[in-house]
């Protein structure tokens, strides 16, 4: 069972570092760069977040949110910005991603961030979790890439905190995935469109 937390409305007013505001603002400028090449047809599933309210959002919850430890998984990290900044903010941060050209972007906003990050390329759902799945066409569940939880040694219950961006009509899948899979206690943040960022704890 999963349990919503309200994020105060006011978060958005919370101050952010000048460094990381300035990090972002050069990753977005590097996101805008790479959707505007002619070269290679465009990964549609890819859309960049509100940043800004995601470290804010992040940074609340590691002031006010008890957890289970320090690791952080993002999943579909595309560009890693937000598992940088879930580096940043001292958690152990980890992004899985299936697009090799959106791995590549990521490992180069780490190394930009010079922040530590284990990226991985392949399927953020835990074997069997597309069967939990009543739509067969969710973008989801297209990604035909090996298991990353196997490369990286972990399950999704070793994970403290996962956040996602899903896809419209996803969020869903996303939180029943969350929930039968995630340790009690755990954490899911989802970004769900603009001003609307969602924490859920799963409870049992």
């Amino acid at each position: 069972m999963l349990t919503q937390i309200n994020i105060p409305s006011s978060v958005d007013s919370t101050p952010i570092p000048g460094d990381v505001a300035a990090r972002i603002a050069s990753a977005r400028a590097e996101i805008e760069a790479f959707q505007d090449r002619w070269d290679r047809p465009q990964i549609e599933q890819f859309v960049a977040a509100d940043y800004p309210l995601v470290y804010q959002c992040l940074n609340w919850t590691l002031q006010f949110q008890p957890r289970l430890g320090q690791r952080f998984l993002e999943w579909g990290s595309g560009f890693s910005i937000v598992s940088a900044i879930a580096a940043d903010l001292g958690l152990n941060a980890f992004g899985i991603e299936a697009e090799p050209d959106l791995l590549a972007m990521g490992r180069k906003t780490i190394q930009t961030w010079n922040v530590s990050v284990e990226l991985v390329e392949g399927n953020f759902l835990p074997p069997g979790a597309a069967e939990l799945s009543d739509d067969p066409m969710l973008p989801s569940l297209s990604h035909d890439v090996a298991d990353a939880y196997q490369t990286i040694g972990l399950d999704l219950d070793d994970f403290a905190l996962v956040y996602a961006y899903p896809w419209p009509g996803e969020d869903d899948f996303h939180e029943f995935v969350f929930d039968r899979y995630a340790a009690s206690g755990a954490l899911l943040m989802l970004f769900c469109g603009p001003n609307d960022v969602r924490l859920w704890r799963k409870t049992n």
